[in-house]
């Protein structure tokens, strides 16, 4: 599959488009900043140009930043709001657009579990978490006159990627992951299932399982839970001066996937990650019943407004 790469970073870009195909892809490298609703144009642009069709985009630039928010510097929680969500939209546009004109194309994008629970030291990450879970529920409800066209989003739990060191951090702390914390490759696998079988939502880790069928049935008792534990997982005793992070100037260390945060001690490692992914296993089974019965009532719903005659149209959209 032909595959269009897009992030600020040039150089590393360059090296993953190399790597796919060495392993016999096609890659397209187009150095992107998301937050320019111009270079987003421009990417799909390139796209079209190259390969004809955008089959899958899938919206993953993300950004972050800890502190209370009396803490946060206004200009560092709004370009949070830009990248995660404006980043979103502009991408979602192109996509959608083209899709339009195809009559088919999957959009997935990646929120966090965080867009169900919220966390405490990460208002801005967690606002935008929120933000696209919202807006890909209206964009599904946008696209019910083309069935071809398929809105998906991801809600990850804590992953081990270099997302934590790259943060911005107002908050006084070293920051850290909270454990548990899951692979990278589970998200990526995730992403892969959904461009063969798309769904509206999917949560990966369990962990955020637990913590979103707790959120349903004790809100009251997880907004304390996760005030609580999320705080203490996310912070650590060492202290730390400001940093802007990777906000409004790509990082040139890390090109590594892992951020090595399951190696350490604090994390859990793979043995809690895989035990809270059994429980999470057990919440899905559990749950599938009705996921099965939204299923029927979805297609009989489409069955009917197939069969039914047209009443008088509605206002019409450009």
């Amino acid at each position: 599959m032909p595959l269009v790469l897009a992030a600020r970073r040039a150089e590393m870009l360059a090296d993953a488009a190399r790597e796919c195909e060495a392993l016999g892809g096609t890659a397209l490298a187009v150095p992107t900043d998301v937050t320019r609703e111009e270079e987003v144009e421009a990417l799909g642009r390139r796209a079209i140009e190259h390969f004809g069709r955008i089959d899958v985009w899938f919206n993953n630039a993300g950004v972050g930043v800890f502190g209370r928010l009396e803490s946060i510097p206004s200009e560092a929680w709004r370009h949070v709001i830009e990248t995660n969500l404006f980043g979103c939209m502009h991408g979602a546009r192109v996509a959608i657009r083209q899709f339009r004109a195809q009559g088919r194309g999957t959009l997935i994008q990646n929120a966090s579990i965080v867009g169900c629970t919220a966390k405490p030291d990460g208002s801005a990450y967690a606002t935008s978490k929120f933000a696209i879970r919202g807006f890909s529920e209206a964009l599904r409800q946008e696209v019910l006159d083309q069935p071809g066209i398929q809105v998906c989003t991801v809600l990850p739990s804590v992953i081990d990627t270099p997302f934590f060191q790259h943060a911005a951090n107002y908050s006084g702390r070293q920051v850290r992951a909270a454990p548990p914390v899951y692979t990278a490759e589970e998200v990526a696998q995730t992403v892969v299932d959904l461009v063969r079988q798309p769904r509206a939502e999917v949560i990966v880790g369990g962990f955020g399982k637990i913590a979103s069928a707790q959120k349903q049935f004790a809100p009251g008792f997880t907004a304390w839970l996760t005030g609580r534990a999320l705080h203490t997982g996310f912070l650590s005793g060492e202290p730390s001066g400001d940093t802007p992070g990777a906000l409004f100037e790509p990082m040139r260390d890390g090109r590594a996937v892992s951020g090595g945060w399951r190696e350490r001690p604090e994390s859990g490692g793979a043995p809690l990650a895989a035990m809270t992914s059994m429980a999470g296993l057990s919440i899905d089974l559990a749950t599938l019943p009705l996921r099965m019965a939204d299923a029927g009532l979805t297609s009989a719903a489409r069955i009917l407004e197939s069969i039914t005659p047209p009443g008088p149209p509605g206002p019409a959209s450009k």
